[in-house]
């Protein structure tokens, strides 16, 4: 087992690797820009190391300030979190050079995975259904019409780099793809670097579901069930949960099945996702793999009793997979809370926390790092804290959620946690009757009545 894990990351996740490594006996090294010095991941871990100024590219995604500080503090492992360089082969690439274990996939996997178009042939190869669409990124805009008669519009051009619904466009008819291919070129070469394009039939009326994956050196994967990510804001989600009210235990198995397969199929290693959006009648098709821990992972932890992180730790460290899949006992949500401003279009609202009450009770925990006092820096996402909620039924766990919601303080700047309790009194979140398109009609119009609770 390691000795000391470096945790290239900042906020909540940190803090969240450094828990469940000082519990497993592993010291920790916290890095952080000048913005970060005053977060609870600086000060719990056993060490801790300024990489540089505020803007990412400085710091947290500055590869030799992090590998430097790994080994100057003598770190035999480097556990990414997720976003910042959780995806970067060559950051893995790198960490195996100076002889520090990546907690995550080889380089070579990463790659695989990581660009969309070959992710896609290689569940392809897998026998995993994938959306009809162009093999490979289109070499122009005449092929990309072409192949949108064959399959039929509507259409999505997709960025080959892309994330975060940047270098995406969806195409109604013939008349409109020269200007979504023309824009999301632009978009994605200005955002990723990289314009390639391929294009898929675009699935309407879709569930974003994703089924949790961990797999170990000797090229054996196991499953935890799903997550339902539908409700989400400009391809950024909102809130998750599990189990899905819109999965049925033949549907569970299906997906469960082939998450297995295309995980196998690499020989895949870590805890991964692999994300598929389901249609109406619950045909299910591979969207994209994330080769690291999710945001959303806490509610799978909550219905299994299950660690990701510290299986994470163990599978890096060599040690084999049970083998067996896991399956949810309870419900469980979580609801992202960011400082935002939801009634004036979620606009990032950063700066000082002045008074902070966080929530318990049975079923209750919240993943943070701010405190009363702290001061949100401008510089990087703005999740501040995830309040994850479980309990026996979906009913009792929406019911839980909207009281920890109202328990839930924090003043001195806006938060989406208003939101958050409207969406919980919404009938059709209720029903479990949401799509992704599910914020196209949602109306914020009496948000003012909800910050007032």
């Amino acid at each position: 087992m390691f000795e000391k894990i470096l945790i290239a990351n900042r906020g909540e996740i940190a803090l969240r690797i450094i828990r469940t490594c000082r519990e497993m006996g592993i010291k920790t090294v916290a890095v952080y820009s000048t913005a970060d010095r005053e977060s609870l991941h600086v000060r719990f871990a056993d060490e801790a190391v300024c990489i540089g100024p505020p803007p990412s590219n400085k710091s947290y995604l500055s590869i030799p300030n992090i590998i430097a500080a790994a080994e100057i503090t003598n770190a035999d492992a480097i556990h990414p979190g997720y976003g910042f360089l959780s995806e970067n082969a060559e950051f893995s690439r790198i960490c195996e050079e100076y002889n520090i274990k990546f907690i995550g996939p080889t380089p070579e996997m990463i790659n695989k995975m990581g660009d969309k178009a070959s992710a896609k042939a290689t569940m392809d190869a897998a026998g995993v259904p994938t959306i009809p669409g162009s093999k490979g990124l289109l070499a122009n805009i005449q092929q990309g019409i072409e192949i949108a008669k064959e399959i039929g519009y509507p259409i999505i051009l997709k960025a080959t780099a892309g994330g975060g619904g940047k270098g995406m466009r969806i195409v109604w008819n013939e008349q409109e793809f020269k200007k979504a291919w023309d824009d999301a070129r632009r978009e994605a070469g200005a955002s990723f670097g990289n314009d390639g394009l391929y294009l898929e039939k675009f699935v309407e009326e879709p569930r974003h579901i994703e089924i949790q994956i961990v797999g170990d050196s000797s090229g054996k994967a196991c499953h935890l069930s799903e997550r339902d990510c539908s409700v989400q804001r400009r391809h950024q989600k909102l809130t998750e949960e599990t189990p899905s009210p819109f999965m049925t235990k033949e549907l569970r198995d299906k997906m469960g099945a082939a998450a297995i397969a295309g995980a196998e199929a690499i020989g895949y290693e870590g805890a991964g996702t692999i994300e598929f959006l389901v249609d109406k009648h619950r045909n299910f098709f591979f969207m994209e793999m994330n080769t690291r821990i999710q945001v959303e992972h806490p509610i799978t932890e909550e219905v299994t009793k299950f660690d990701l992180i510290k299986e994470q730790i163990k599978v890096a460290a060599g040690v084999k997979i049970s083998g067996k899949n896991y399956y949810p006992t309870m419900h469980a949500i979580e609801c992202r809370i960011n400082a935002e401003d939801p009634a004036k279009g979620f606009r990032p609202c950063p700066g000082k926390i002045t008074n902070l009450h966080l929530p318990g009770g049975h079923g209750v925990r919240v993943d943070t790092h701010v405190y009363a006092g702290y001061e949100i820096p401008p510089n990087y996402d703005s999740m501040i804290a995830k309040l994850i909620v479980s309990g026996q039924t979906r009913e009792e766990t929406i019911t839980r959620m909207k009281r920890a919601l109202q328990e839930f303080v924090i003043e001195g700047i806006k938060t989406t946690i208003p939101f958050h309790i409207k969406l919980m009194d919404d009938p059709k979140f209720k029903e479990g009757d949401f799509t992704t398109a599910f914020m196209n009609d949602f109306d914020l119009s009496d948000i003012e009545e909800y910050i007032q609770m």
